[in-house]
């Protein structure tokens, strides 16, 4: 019996007795004078247990089966379940097991059983809570995260995020290197699905900005950008960095329940490649998220623009440098020469720069004043090997030897110095 139970009795007793009135034991009990004269029968012919509800210490109608229960806890026991938390379990019970129970049962049986544990809850760093953008396209946050996906079942990747700020509309890829080129192939994909978004919003990495060289003097003119910055500029996207982590929670935030859900996801999918992750990503994961998570933007319109026939994808996404033409027309790229073809060689070509790209597929496309030439790589100069710098064919080294040219001279006859006199005057 509760302490409010004793209350309640103590009012009843009173009204029995006659020392209140039943409309005064109703007003302190917040019951009807109905009510009152219900319980103040009961406890005439039942006692003081008159007052306690019925159903009290009986199992309820609704409780599920200690059979399911025990069969929902052995499951989840799995090691391919572990590390489950109760929102994901209970989602996966009903999917793969069709064991329907909410999220707050789903706690109670793995608190009973030892697999979870509540942490508790502490904001650690307080930010200032920025709007969402009103218009899905309108500003994309962008990045990539190293986590151990596979949990060392299968190959090292790496997962590529775009999440949409104003509907956290997300678009995502597995990587098997965090490079400019498989950057590039996500960005293909996203943009051939969506159209072009209005800006994206990065973090400071060397994919998305060049970092000044350390003990060299301060450029007044801007760094030339990365080339995932100028396939965006010929994009006509503009590109944001973010000064913080915080500042693209949104992107940040997924990450963290991706590294949840989806590593467990890809346990019970038993996925180990990248080519496997993508499917799983795909299939499951993408639409599952955008189904739960997504929310309605303030306008309902969309501001992706769609790819013209001037975008062409595989000669911007990909790797673009400038080359100057030399007098024999041809251009030196990564240690290697090509030769521009004879009918493509115009005016203006020699001495000129030109545009040469090498595209993700492995082919090469050079590109002059809006036009492509053709090009043939030339094979390499045999050279002549130098013979070493040394000395002649002599076996031994010459040895340092003293000069001989004094040799015997005081064993010469002297001249006497009549004979002398006369050699001086005769020379004089």
């Amino acid at each position: 019996m509760t302490q409010a139970d004793r209350d309640r009795l103590v009012a009843l007793k009173k009204a029995a007795s006659g020392a209140i009135t039943q409309r005064q034991a109703a007003a302190e009990l917040d019951f009807s004078e109905r009510q009152v004269r219900r319980l103040l029968a009961k406890l005439r012919g039942g006692g003081d247990k008159a007052i306690l509800h019925g159903l009290r210490s009986r199992r309820s109608n609704r409780k599920i089966d200690e059979e399911i229960e025990q069969q929902a806890v052995a499951i989840l026991k799995q090691d391919v379940y572990r590390g489950f938390g109760p929102t994901l379990a209970s989602e996966y019970l009903a999917k793969k097991h069709d064991i329907e129970v909410s999220k707050e049962t789903a706690r109670k049986w793995m608190r009973s059983a030892g697999l979870w544990r509540a942490r508790p809850q502490r904001v650690v760093e307080v930010h200032i809570w920025r709007a969402r953008r009103e218009r899905f396209g309108e500003l994309v946050q962008w990045d990539t995260s190293d986590h151990d996906w596979t949990e060392g079942r299968g190959e090292k990747m790496y997962l590529v995020k775009m999440i949409d700020d104003a509907t956290s509309h997300l678009f995502a890829r597995f990587v098997r290197r965090d490079s400019s080129a498989e950057n590039m192939w996500v960005l293909e994909q996203y943009l051939r699905r969506y159209g072009r978004p209005l800006e994206y919003y990065t973090d400071k990495a060397s994919i998305f900005q060049t970092t000044p060289k350390k003990n060299h003097p301060v450029r007044e003119e801007p760094l030339p950008p990365t080339q995932i910055g100028r396939a965006l500029q010929e994009l006509n996207i503009a590109r944001k960095d973010a000064p913080t982590p915080q500042a693209k929670g949104r992107v940040e935030r997924s990450f963290e329940t991706a590294q949840d859900r989806l590593v467990k996801g890809l346990r019970v999918a038993g996925a180990k490649t990248v080519e496997q992750a993508n499917a799983y990503l795909e299939a499951e994961y993408l639409p599952e998220w955008n189904a739960k998570f997504t929310v309605v933007p303030v306008c309902p319109d969309d501001a992706h623009r769609p790819l013209g026939t001037e975008h062409n994808l595989d000669a911007i996404l990909c790797r673009v440098e400038q080359r100057v033409v030399s007098n024999d027309y041809t251009i030196r790229l990564d240690g290697e020469t090509y030769q521009i073809a004879r009918r493509h060689i115009r005016p203006r070509l020699r001495g000129a720069r030109v545009r040469v790209e090498q595209r993700r597929d492995g082919s090469l496309a050079v590109r002059f004043e809006g036009q492509y030439l053709e090009v043939q790589l030339c094979p390499p100069v045999e050279r002549v090997p130098r013979k070493p710098a040394g000395r002649s064919k002599r076996s031994k080294p010459r040895v340092a030897r003293k000069s001989q040219w004094m040799k015997g001279f005081w064993d010469r006859s002297a001249p006497t110095l009549g004979q002398a006199i006369g050699i001086a005057n005769a020379t004089s």
